[in-house]
């Protein structure tokens, strides 16, 4: 999402339903008592994007600008994707649907930050499957950090035998039942999900390590995704 100054006069959402539930969830102030700034939910969505972009929940530079993935992260990310900034915001193409909304605050000890807390849970229990439901377009999720693993991998296998991938569903399934899977395990075992959905490392430079100790995401998996990006964002261009 742009900030209010940046934000287009017109964003293509899709729906008036879906107009009026991102109204909501931009007034939400659920867990405002839990946050360390004023709530302030980003996110990016429309009922025409064919990509979902589902992370962890924005830091505190991204509270500030009101803008996910406008820095160093974001860039690379980009450049994952092989997509250029107007792309990667242009709603109608993707959707960004964190785990948490507002910034979660920091953790601290010892009097050393070590990083932002877990994205706020009551994001995902009352606006998570009412967003998916209204995405119907969706055909490739892209999975940023443990948060959304847990969430998105096990409605991703609920509906992996239908043949069909349906935001709905997804939006329904019960996490609970499946076993716990780490980053890198999901990573490994990408072509179970593909091409639904894949599993990527967090984009920050904080993982500069582990894609140095693991060269196949960028050498083999990157080229596959970034093919599959392209033939979806020239279909979603097509004149209708």
């Amino acid at each position: 999402m742009m900030s209010d100054m940046s934000r287009p006069a017109s964003e293509p959402n899709g729906s008036a339903e879906l107009s009026e539930l991102l109204q909501q969830i931009r007034a939400c102030q659920l867990c405002q008592a839990e946050l360390p700034l004023p709530a302030k939910p980003i996110l990016q969505a429309s009922s025409q994007a064919r990509i979902l972009i589902a992370g962890q929940a924005p830091g505190v530079k991204t509270h500030h600008k009101g803008i996910p993935f406008d820095d160093a992260s974001g860039e690379r990310l980009r450049a994952w994707l092989n997509v250029s900034r107007e792309q990667f915001y242009d709603p109608a193409l993707f959707a960004i649907v964190p785990m948490g909304f507002c910034f979660p605050g920091t953790i601290e000890r010892n009097g050393k930050k070590q990083g932002d807390k877990p994205p706020r849970p009551e994001c995902a229990a009352t606006w998570h499957a009412k967003l998916l439901a209204l995405m119907p377009q969706i055909e490739l999720v892209l999975v940023l950090g443990q948060y959304a693993i847990d969430y998105h991998l096990p409605r991703a296998q609920a509906i992996a035998t239908d043949g069909a991938f349906n935001s709905q569903a997804i939006a329904v399934s019960t996490p609970q039942a499946n076993k716990k899977i780490t980053v890198t395990q999901a990573i490994e075992q990408w072509s179970l999900y593909w091409p639904r959905l894949i599993v990527m490392p967090h984009p920050s430079p904080r993982n500069n390590l582990w894609l140095k100790q693991h060269p196949e995401f960028e050498r083999e998996l990157l080229p596959t995704l970034q093919a599959r990006i392209a033939d979806l964002l020239a279909s979603s261009t097509e004149p209708k």
